[in-house]
């Protein structure tokens, strides 16, 4: 069983600790979900863990054949590449030994009676056996198609920000690492690769390390959650119901210990105030002991919960009508004869496949794009704010402070009270000694949550949320969940996240492509319950790049097969001839892109050919040996 060890880690950015002297041990099997709210420190120790970037000071020990796979947040992928080689560019054994292979297959085809080539390509077949590496490109075919990224042939630079994290994905998932750590991995992945995921890791041989703001998914996949706060490493046995229990629990005890340590402050400061002829010389170590306790006094650190209490516009009976509406790119349709009315204290939350049209949908209502059919019609009212997957440009030399004062120096709350941005800012999770901050030292959730309070500032009566789950901290989203539920405006999200749907969403609309969109009323959870397969599917390792000759007990040709024995030799000969030429053709057709990829193409369907071919002609000359 493999180990991972971690002791006395620390490290800063900045002035600010964001962990210091935490040690913990990670062995094969376990499944750990790391928690923390935005800026504490999660992405900083997994570069740590992961080698991308040592932390400041302590120890990370592991065994020297010890393998750790990192999907980042936005992974690094050579745009030149097209996706298959992209997964293979790995330095795990079985993806060298593939490359080599491939390799040493096309020099053989170019040079099939050099000796040191044919040595060469024997020893690459060999090498395959051995790790058993026939079974990979089947494994990364499958895996791509659960995660609905089957088209090897493209190139990275084709792919969008959602595909490019799906191949990335794949490729550390194919690796299979003794450690393996995932940034955010259900963003842009449909429900049924999620389940499909949760299935996978359940089985993982190795041990998981994962950060996600899915709390479902936390709780199918996770066995130990460790939690970041103010520079300390907390871990709770159990998945993320038991975490919510554990931490609930240490909270309590650390505001009983607190209040003790208070009242045992006041005995003491009381009688440190007597007169020093009350005191004697004998009691110098109670005077150090008051000292180092008047010291520790309010340093009792708590994530604070988000408050959200702000006041907002009045908003009309007539809000949002869309009717038989439709969007249309080229040939492709979006959404077609869509007819939607949104009244006050509506939540419609809007779901589907990638690329079917959601954000498309939000970006309508906002005015940024244009129907190609239909109509859209706003109430006098309404005051929107719409919170893209994309922040805003923020200058980076901005101070917090003033990137909010910008929008309102104070604005009113629930009960009329006139609240200020500073103590809104408090109330983000950003204390007083991070208003001047200039936004560049921000980390990326941090800018997310500054983004989400400045729409709020606002005042809106009606939210578009696009996404909104993908940066913010589960402390921050459970906060805006509970905001939501006490909005008297109208709120439309577009959410992957089935936990958020579930605590946000009365009304789901089902984009489904190609013009096809699906009303369900009521949770979304009990939607996928009827119309997700959620069955696991079993990634077989099925042989299917290794020619192999097929055993038989047949001692005699058949008619047909004597013809085609008769041939097969000079099929096999023209094929490998034309193989030969294709070179040829492409470097005189340089510049001409189409017929490189027609001749590209070609070749693959002659190689296909071939090796069919060669498989044939062992099967037939066994029985002819015979």
């Amino acid at each position: 069983m493999k180990q991972f060890r971690v002791d006395n880690l620390k490290s800063t950015y900045g002035e600010k600790v964001l962990f210091n002297d935490i040690s913990f041990l990670i062995t094969s099997g376990d499944r750990i979900g790391l928690i923390g709210v935005n800026g504490s420190g999660k992405t900083s120790l997994l570069n740590a863990i992961s080698g991308v970037n040592p932390s400041d000071s302590g120890q990370v020990t592991k065994q020297n054949d010890y393998t750790i796979g990192y999907l980042t947040q936005n992974p690094i992928l050579d745009d030149n590449a097209l996706v298959m080689d992209a997964i293979l560019s790995g330095e795990q054994p079985v993806f060298k030994t593939i490359r080599h292979y491939q390799y040493a297959l096309e020099q053989f085809g170019k040079q099939p009676t050099d000796v040191k080539v044919a040595q060469n390509f024997e020893d690459a077949q060999n090498a395959m056996d051995r790790n058993d590496a026939w079974t990979t490109e089947a494994q990364i075919k499958s895996i791509l198609t659960q995660l609905h990224m089957p088209e090897l042939q493209r190139k990275v630079s084709e792919l969008s920000g959602g595909q490019r994290k799906r191949v990335g994905l794949a490729q550390v998932l194919i690796e299979a690492p003794d450690l393996l750590i995932l940034d955010e991995p259900t963003n842009h992945l449909d429900f049924d690769s999620i389940v499909w995921l949760e299935k996978y890791l359940a089985s993982y041989k190795g041990a998981v390390m994962v950060v996600t703001h899915d709390r479902y998914f936390l709780d199918a996949v996770t066995t130990r959650i460790f939690e970041l706060s103010f520079g300390d490493l907390y871990e709770y046995k159990g998945n993320y119901q038991d975490y919510m229990i554990g931490k609930s629990q240490r909270v309590e005890q650390s505001k009983v210990a607190e209040h003790k340590q208070q009242q045992l402050y006041k005995q003491e400061l009381a009688w440190m105030h007597k007169s020093a002829r009350a005191r004697t010389t004998k009691q110098t170590a109670r005077e150090n002991a008051f000292s180092e306790l008047e010291a520790q006094m309010g340093t009792l650190k708590l994530d604070d919960d988000v408050a959200v209490n702000l006041g907002q516009q009045r908003l009309g009976k007539k809000v949002i009508v869309v009717e038989h509406a439709g969007v249309k790119f080229d040939d492709k349709v979006l959404f077609n004869d869509f007819n939607l009315r949104v009244a006050g204290g509506d939540r419609i939350g809007i779901t589907g496949e990638n690329g079917a049209g959601k954000s498309t949908f939000l970006n309508v209502i906002a005015g940024k794009i244009p129907l190609t059919s239909g109509v859209i019609e706003l109430g006098e009212t309404v005051k929107m704010a719409y919170y893209t997957q994309v922040t805003e440009e923020i200058p980076d030399d901005k101070r917090v402070i003033a990137y909010l004062t910008d929008v309102a120096g104070s604005v009113t709350d629930k009960d009329g009270n006139q609240v200020s941005v500073s103590e809104l800012l408090e109330q983000f999770l950003f204390p007083p000694f991070m208003h001047g901050t200039l936004i560049r030292k921000l980390s990326g959730g941090e800018k997310r949550r500054l983004y989400l309070l400045k729409l709020l500032l606002q005042q809106p009566n009606v939210l578009l949320l696009d996404e909104p789950t993908n940066d913010l901290d589960i402390g921050t989203l459970t906060v805006l969940e509970d905001f939501l539920s006490s909005f008297s405006g109208a709120v439309i999200t577009v959410s992957h996240d089935r936990y958020f749907l579930d605590k946000v969403a009365n009304q789901l609309y089902m984009f489904q492509g190609n013009g096809i969109v699906e009303r369900y009323d009521g949770l979304f959870s009990d939607y996928l319950a009827t119309h997700l397969d959620t069955k696991p599917t079993l990634i077989e390792k099925t042989i299917i790049e290794k020619p192999q000759p097929i055993t038989t007990q047949k001692k005699k040709l058949t008619y047909s097969e004597k013809k085609e024995w008769a041939t097969i030799e000079d099929d096999i000969a023209q094929l490998e001839t034309r193989l030969g030429e294709i070179p040829n053709d492409m470097l005189k057709n340089g510049t001409d892109y189409v017929k490189l990829g027609e001749l590209q193409k070609e070749t693959e369907a002659l190689e296909q050919q071939l090796d069919e071919k060669m498989v044939r002609w062992e099967y037939l000359s066994e029985i002819v040996d015979n």
